[in-house]
C-alpha cells in the first residue's frame, strides 16, 4: 500500500515539474546559510524565478526600513545588476552599503504612480540577466502579483516586493492572497548587548508568514552584515518587538 502511494506521489511531482517553465527549473535558490531558515524553505533557500513579498512588522518607518534592508541584503547576494523600482527616492545609500548592496550595482527607476512601478518591474524581469528586481508598493493585487511571478519564471530572476505604507489604513489588504512564493515580515528588536556603551548590531524578528509547500516560522536574527548575511541572534532569549509584545528566540 505504501509503495503504491509513494509511486503516485512521485508521478505527481514529475507532472508538476514538467509544467514548470525551463527558466524556473534552472533557477535554483539562494540559501541564507542559516540552517534553521533554509530548512523551512523548499529548495533550501529563497527561490529564483519567483516572487517574494516583504513588509515591516508595524506601521512605523523603522520596521519598514528594516524590511528594505533585509531585501537589500538578499539582493546583494545575487549575481548581476539590481533594478529597484519606487515612487519615493528616500533610500539611504550608506545603509544599503552596510547591508552589502553597493549602490553602483543598482539601477533606481522612479515613477509617479504605482501602476508605473509595476510596469517597470515587470519589464525589468522580462529583460533577463538581472540578479533581482525590487518593487516598492503600497498594494499588491492578485493580478499584478501573478504578472510579476510569470515574468520572473520566464527569466529566472528573483522578484521582490517591499510593501510600504504611509498610514495604517493603507495596510488593510495585507494578508490577502497573492502569487508570492514567500511572504516575510520584519520587526526591529533591541540591538545586541556589547561590553561597552555603544550601539550593537541590530536584531530583527523575522517572520515567515507564508511559503508555498512549507510551514510558517519565526526567528530572531542579527541584521544583515556587510556581505548581506543574517544569522541567528545570540542575544537574550526574551525580548520585545516595537509593539511591546514579548518574543522568544527559536
Amino acid at each position: 500500500m505504501n509503495a503504491a502511494r509513494n509511486r503516485v506521489i512521485t508521478e505527481l511531482r514529475e507532472r508538476v515539474a514538467s509544467m514548470e517553465s525551463p527558466a524556473s527549473r534552472r533557477a535554483g535558490s539562494l540559501p541564507f546559510q542559516v540552517a534553521e531558515i533554509d530548512a523551512a524553505l523548499p529548495g533550501g533557500g529563497l527561490a529564483y524565478g519567483a516572487l517574494h513579498e516583504f513588509s515591516g512588522g508595524g506601521a512605523g518607518a523603522v520596521d519598514g526600513a528594516a524590511a528594505a534592508l533585509f531585501v537589500a541584503g538578499i539582493a546583494a547576494r545575487t549575481t548581476g545588476p539590481i533594478v529597484w523600482c519606487l515612487t519615493r527616492p528616500d533610500l539611504f545609500f550608506p545603509a544599503l552599503a552596510q547591508a552589502g548592496l553597493h549602490p553602483d550595482r543598482v539601477y533606481f527607476v522612479e515613477s509617479d504612480k504605482e501602476e508605473d512601478v509595476l510596469a517597470n518591474a515587470e519589464e525589468a524581469l522580462a529583460y533577463g540577466g538581472l540578479g533581482a528586481v525590487v518593487a516598492e508598493l503600497v498594494r499588491l493585487p492578485m493580478v499584478a502579483s501573478r504578472r510579476l511571478q510569470l515574468a520572473a519564471e520566464k527569466t529566472g530572476a528573483m522578484a521582490m516586493v517591499v510593501r510600504r505604507w504611509r498610514r495604517p489604513t493603507e495596510a488593510s489588504d495585507y494578508g490577502q492572497p497573492t502569487a508570492s512564493t514567500t511572504r516575510w515580515r520584519v520587526s526591529v528588536l533591541p540591538s545586541e548587548d556589547l561590553p561597552v556603551a555603544t550601539v550593537g548590531r541590530a536584531n530583527w524578528l523575522l517572520e515567515l508568514m507564508r511559503v508555498k509547500a512549507g510551514e510558517c516560522a519565526e526567528y530572531i536574527v542579527g541584521a544583515c552584515d556587510a556581505s548581506g548575511r543574517i544569522d541567528l541572534s545570540t542575544g537574550p532569549a526574551d525580548r520585545q518587538d516595537q509593539t511591546g509584545r514579548s518574543v522568544a528566540a527559536r
